[in-house]
């Protein structure tokens, strides 16, 4: 019986989400069992023809040569999942869309000129369908193998897409905001690193991108109460994911 072809692509990225895959330990040897690995640089140099059953493609679209690589990925694969914040909301390589990148271009390089770039970094879906996104950065891996094998199987992947607060609670971690004023953008973040930064007393940094329908303005006017300035808010949502557009948009009324 044929085994699905699995590929992994890379874009414009730190490789933190494929790592996510290799980084699976004891899962690590079942999903290499399940599939055949066709493409996927970061673990091996073997290459197999499309086309592929399941692409997961890591980073955003910076260039001219990238965003067509990304239309032929796309004709090749029968179900093509984006994974981490670069690939679904272009990263933090996306502050770009706020500047001048010519300027920058000609203030870091001698000879900008042989330079081949976009002036903006967008998400895989700003250029090509996309059957999921799985957010995070990086993604979480349990997230990432429940991906894997719900596409495979047919089926809908089991992703919660409730805010971050949630599993402050399920964990009886105090909150950071209200009990010491902490900026955190966890009522408004989709939960998926399971706690990591509240866990420690610090305020969520927004890795998983906004939720659902995020109030974004009740944070800010809460953050605003808590003696947070109008720029300092800004850039609370100018990170990992400020070209999501409830964070991109919210920071933009704080510039």
């Amino acid at each position: 019986m044929r085994k699905p072809k699995l590929a992994v692509w890379k874009f414009s990225s730190c490789d933190g989400c494929q790592l996510s895959l290799l980084d699976c330990e004891d899962e690590l040897l079942a999903v290499a069992g399940a599939v055949d690995i066709a493409y996927f640089l970061e673990a091996t140099r073997a290459r197999l023809r499309g086309p592929y059953d399941l692409s997961l493609v890591e980073g955003s679209i910076t260039t001219p040569e990238e965003a067509e690589r990304i239309r032929k990925v796309r004709s090749q694969s029968r179900f093509l999942v984006t994974i981490g914040a670069c690939a679904t909301s272009g990263g933090i390589q996306a502050l770009r869309n706020f500047a001048d990148v010519d300027a920058f271009a000609r203030a870091v390089y001698a000879h900008p000129e042989y330079l081949d770039t976009l002036a903006t970094a967008t998400a895989i879906q700003d250029h090509v369908p996309v059957d999921f996104e799985l957010r995070g950065c990086p993604v979480n891996k349990h997230q990432l193998l429940e991906v894997v094998n719900a596409t495979l199987n047919g089926r809908r992947p089991n992703i919660p897409d409730h805010s971050q607060c949630v599993e402050c609670k399920r964990h009886g971690t105090v909150c950071v905001l209200v009990a010491h004023g902490t900026p955190c953008l966890g009522p408004v973040t989709q939960a998926g690193c399971g706690n990591l930064c509240p866990a420690c007393s610090r305020g969520c940094y927004g890795c998983f991108g906004p939720k659902e329908a995020p109030n974004t303005a009740a944070l800010s006017a809460k953050l605003g109460a808590e003696g947070l300035g109008g720029r300092a808010i800004g850039h609370l949502y100018s990170t990992f994911n400020a070209n999501a557009p409830a964070f991109r948009e919210e920071s933009q009324k704080h510039e």
